[in-house]
Parts: C-alpha cells; structure tokens; sequence
C-alpha cells in the first residue's frame, strides 16, 4: 500500500468520526425486511405488509419476478405472489440489492459520473458472480448480492477525494487509493449494515489475489473471479498469471479458456444483469 493510500485511509476514518463524510446507510425499509426474514416466524404476509409501505419498491419487486431471471408459466400480480414465487430469503437479498442503485447516484455531477462507474462495475460483477455461483453450491442471489456491493467502499473514498484536487483528478493515483483501502473502508460500511460475515469478508479480500484458504470454494473466491472476467482487475498486483490465483482452482476453471466460460453463459449473465438494472 502506498502512502498516500494509507494517508487517505487515517484521514478518512477521522473525517467518518467528525461527520465531515457520511457512510452510506441502508434505507430503513431494507432493515426492517431483513430483520423480519431472519426471524425464526417470518411470514409471507408479514414481509408483503411491510413492503407495501414504499410503492416504488413494491413495484421493482413485482417487475423482477416477472423478469427472465425468475418468471414462471403465470405472470406476478402482486407482492405476496411475488414473496411466494421468490421466498423470503431471496427477497430479502432483492430489497438490498434493489436499495443499492440510489446510493451511487450524487448530486455532484462530477462525483456523480464516478459513482454511476462504479455502479456499472458493480452491476456486471454481480451478474458474472451470479453465473459462477450457479456451478458451486454457493446461493446464486448472495453472490449477486455480494458482487453488487463489493466496491461499494469506493463512493465514501470518492466523496473524500473530491476535496484534495491533485488527488481527484490524477486517476491513477485515486484508482491505486481505490483499490488499496476500499476493502477496508467497505468493511467499515458493512460492518454497520451487520451484514453477515462472508459478505464482510468477500468485499474487504476481494482485491487480495495472493489470498489463499483451506476447504471449498467461497463468496470471495467468485467475487475475485468476476471480477478478473470482468476485465476489472488489469494491472492491480497479482493478476498478470491468473494461475497462480487459488479462486480459479477452487472453482475449477481453466484460466485458458476463462473467456469461453463466458461466451457460454452470457445469456445468464445477461439476464441477471437486466434483473439488476431495472
């Protein structure tokens, strides 16, 4: 890590602490729906009764059950059929993820083009891990989910940097910052969302690509893997021999032939990806 990284990290941390950069947070409805799910009597009717409160994201829901990704013979008509078709487990990662598209939007229009970047990253990391999750026993929607949010510590660096000029308009400079500390900076998010520990640990490893760890493959393993087949990765440390990187063993691919598993499930892909972008 650089020094300038490790600079902007210190001083960020105690620009969080005075309230002078807001973390991003999630929206109470989220909340509230995620608490419900993982209550030992969650129900259809109670989780329909709490999405009803916010009409915009009822709709999203309804729109993403009838999309290609999870349409049946009969088409949704409202939110308990959509509950129904989806499961509430499923709809729970759907309302986090569907809460996340606001957050990277700004009223700064130069910070604005930066976030819709990194959510365009995001959104095609997220449709590639869903595909690579499709060949492991790992769930599909939670590593949607977790490539959805894997960069999601950029927006506050991003926020930070627009004050320091030399370091907002050098690029290379603020993506070796980005990718130096936005594990940790995202961790810091996730750990106040109390997201679950495989999602923390996914976004604050998924750059580290000399990781290495013992047992089958894991939500980190697929996030990294996206995001070198994304194209996401070119020139960072460790990536220029995607043979010595464990996350391809794990999943057992063929780092020769990375790009034809690509060609070969782009229409899952793009499927996810249209559920995503809504």
């Amino acid at each position: 890590m650089s020094d300038k990284a490790e600079e902007v990290y210190l001083n960020l941390q105690v620009a969080i602490a005075s309230d002078k950069v807001i973390l991003p947070t999630l929206p109470e409805i989220a909340i509230k729906i995620r608490d419900e799910a993982e209550a030992e009597n969650s129900s259809i009717l109670t989780i329909a009764a709490i999405l009803s409160q916010d009409a915009s994201l009822t709709t999203r829901l309804i729109q993403v059950a009838n999309s290609p990704l999870y349409r049946g013979n009969n088409a949704i008509e409202d939110i308990q059929m959509a509950i129904s078709r989806l499961g509430i487990k499923i709809v729970k990662d759907l309302v986090i993820r569907l809460a996340m598209k606001q957050m990277y939007q700004s009223t700064s229009e130069v910070l604005d083009r930066h976030f819709r970047a990194a959510w365009s990253t995001s959104v095609e990391v997220a449709a590639i891990s869903r595909m690579l999750a499709s060949m492991t026993p790992i769930s599909n929607e939670h590593a949607l989910l977790a490539g959805l949010i894997h960069n999601i510590g950029t927006l506050p660096i991003l926020v930070f940097a627009e004050e320091d000029d030399e370091l907002f308009n050098d690029n290379d400079a603020l993506s070796e910052v980005i990718y130096s500390i936005g594990g940790r900076v995202g961790r810091l998010i996730l750990e106040s969302w109390k997201f679950a520990p495989e999602l923390i640990d996914a976004v604050s490893d998924c750059y580290k690509f000399n990781r290495s760890h013992a047992g089958d493959a894991d939500l980190t393993d697929i996030i990294q893997v996206s995001i070198l087949q994304g194209g996401f990765a070119e020139g960072l440390p460790g990536t220029d021999d995607w043979t010595r990187i464990q996350a391809f063993d794990k999943l057992d691919l063929d780092t020769e032939v990375d790009s034809i598993n690509i060609e070969e499930n782009q229409a899952m892909i793009d499927e996810a990806r249209s559920s995503i972008d809504l």
